[in-house]
Parts: structure tokens; sequence; C-alpha cells
């Protein structure tokens, strides 16, 4: 199989199919989109209408969307196939957790972030509100999954620990994990000592000077000649 990437190194989900390919040691092409090149944007809409990354194609085969392209590395990648459990009640919990990283903590965090780079004068000064208010809940509700646990959703790293490292990555950035929430805390730390997750870090950092909230950015996450 012959695959390349379509993706941008700062793009959260991006960064969480690129932490389940270097997981899984599969090979890839990197092709990196602009979407402000009118060229690039027509290549990714010619690829997925929606114009999103990131997107794979294997030949002539065209797989969309973070979760499902990891689920496609899980079936056709023998050594993807841990990050989708075969056990059927634990790929359930890890597809579950997947979801709620991505729904409570991902999709709030971008609610945020796209807020950010609206015109003066149509911010959702609300909506930014609900969304750091809803980041706080998911983070109660992972802490308390991670009681006893060393990874999100299965005895080993998955599908679910792919999800949770750029959601956690970004919104602990924008909305500080509490002290109180021990286990959560210690949990981003042991994702960011990930090789994978700290390879995908490390390559980003070129580019979180073009991040919105670059100044809130920890200087251990900026490259040393930064």
């Amino acid at each position: 199989m012959a695959l390349t990437l379509y993706y941008h190194p700062l793009s959260s989900y991006c960064h969480k199919v690129l932490v389940a390919l270097y997981e899984a040691g599969v090979p890839f092409t990197p092709r990196h989109v602009n979407l402000g090149d009118a060229a690039d944007r027509a290549t990714l809409t010619a690829l997925w209408p929606m114009c999103k990354f990131p997107v794979l194609q294997d030949e002539a085969r065209t797989v969309a969307e973070s979760s499902i392209v990891i689920e496609y590395l899980a079936q056709h990648f023998p050594s993807a196939a841990a990050l989708l459990p075969a056990d059927t009640d634990t790929r359930l919990q890890v597809r579950l957790w997947d979801r709620v990283c991505d729904q409570y903590v991902h999709q709030p965090m971008q609610k945020i972030v796209g807020d950010r780079l609206r015109p003066a004068g149509e911010q959702d000064a609300r909506g930014v509100a609900d969304a750091r208010a809803l980041i706080q809940q998911a983070y109660a509700m992972l802490d308390r999954q991670l009681d006893g646990r060393t990874w999100l959703a299965s005895e080993g790293f998955s599908l679910a620990d792919c999800a949770a490292s750029p959601a956690l990555f970004y919104a602990a950035i924008l909305e500080p994990v509490p002290p109180a929430h021990a286990q959560l805390r210690a949990y981003c730390e042991r994702l960011l000592a990930r090789p994978s997750v700290a390879r995908t870090v490390q390559e980003a950092g070129p580019w979180f000077q073009y991040f919105p909230f670059k100044e809130l950015l920890p200087a251990r996450f900026l490259p040393a000649a930064a």
C-alpha cells in the first residue's frame, strides 16, 4: 500500500492521525495542504468535498475523518491493529472515549480558537464561555475514567488515546486542567512522553507561531531557536 496523508502540521485533527501512524510505524507520504492556496484547496476538495483534513489516500481509495482513518489503519495494517482492540466490549469503550474526546474536548477547543479568528464585533462570548464550561465538565469525567488506568479506554494505547492527545494538548493551553484532577494531569504528561505524541508535537513546533493563542504556549513546546 502506498499511503499519502493530506494534512497540516498545526491541525489538531491531523495530529490525531499522525500519532496513530507514528504509533504503528506505518509508512506514508506527507502532503502538506495550505487551504489559503487555491490549487491546494482544489486538490483537497476533489478528494473530500468537505475540504477538511486529514484525508488519507491509499492508491485509488480515499479515507476521510480522523477516527475513520485510524480505524482503516487498524483494519489494514497489523502494526496498527492494537489501536482498535479485537475484544468487542473493549473496542466499544475505545470508540466511546474517542467520541468523548472529540465532542467534549476537541470541538469546544476549536470553538474557542475559531472565535479569536473572527472579525471585531462578530465574537461569540456566550459560545466561548459555554465551550470552556464543557471542557471543564469533560475534564472531570476524564479524570474519573482514568482512576487506576494508564491509558484511557483499554490496557494498551488505542484510538481513544490518539484522540485525547491533541484534544488535551490544545485544550489545556486555553483552559488549564485544574490541580484537583491529578489523574488527568498525570495522563497528559504520559501522553506527551509517548514517542508518537512527542514527535507530532515537535514537528508542529515551527508552526506554533501561527497558533491564535501562541502567547499561552508553554516554552517547552517552542522550538529551541525561537
